[in-house]
């Protein structure tokens, strides 16, 4: 599979040796795999429940509308609402081709995602990519989301390498930013 990073370079084998490559961490939704989540669902609901407490949601996204609960006393409440959508989702996800890349990595892996970590979970053992994953960061492992570095940096520490040994494999400008803030490469899917 050729694959082009940011700077439109080719790698055409996922083979480690050879580089100063220590550890590769992925994303999950978009990445990996695909999670079967209806998001303006979800998007709505999270507007009612803003709306309930008050607050305009009608200018915002998913990712806005959690920061705008949590700015508004519910965000539990917004969190456990996306992160149940997330795991029925994952339940039902579809395996991408990057996840035979993960098997065939001779470093250690790890996944950070936006999703919450129970959903990562879930969608790993259901696409058999449990076992070879070393580390685990999603919604909830740690206070901060991505594109905050500390999701990232918590995988990277778990993995115990050097965030500039590290390679991080994502589908937005969000993982980018993520990699970037964190200290470690980056390759768009």
């Amino acid at each position: 599979m050729t694959r082009h990073d940011a700077g439109g370079r080719t790698d055409e084998t996922p083979s480690d040796r050879g580089t100063d490559l220590a550890a590769v961490v992925y994303d999950l939704d978009g990445t990996l795999v695909r999670l079967a989540v209806d998001w303006a669902d979800v998007e709505r609901r999270l507007a009612d429940l803003l709306e309930r407490e008050g607050v305009d949601a009608d200018p915002l996204s998913a990712w806005d509308l959690l920061s705008a609960a949590e700015d508004a006393g519910v965000g539990d409440e917004a969190d456990e609402l996306i992160a149940a959508a997330e795991r029925e989702g994952a339940r039902e996800s579809e395996r991408l081709p990057l996840a035979d890349e993960l098997l065939a990595r001779e470093v250690p892996v790890g996944v950070c995602s936006l999703n919450h970590e129970s959903a990562v979970r879930i969608a790993l053992d259901r696409h058999d990519l449990a076992d070879r994953v070393a580390t685990v960061v999603g919604r909830g492992t740690v206070p901060e989301r991505k594109p905050h570095p500390r999701a990232l940096l918590a995988a990277v520490e778990e993995l115990g390498v050097a965030p500039e040994n590290v390679l991080f494999v994502g589908d937005s400008a969000s993982d980018e930013e993520t990699a970037e803030r964190a200290g470690t490469r980056f390759e768009w899917v």
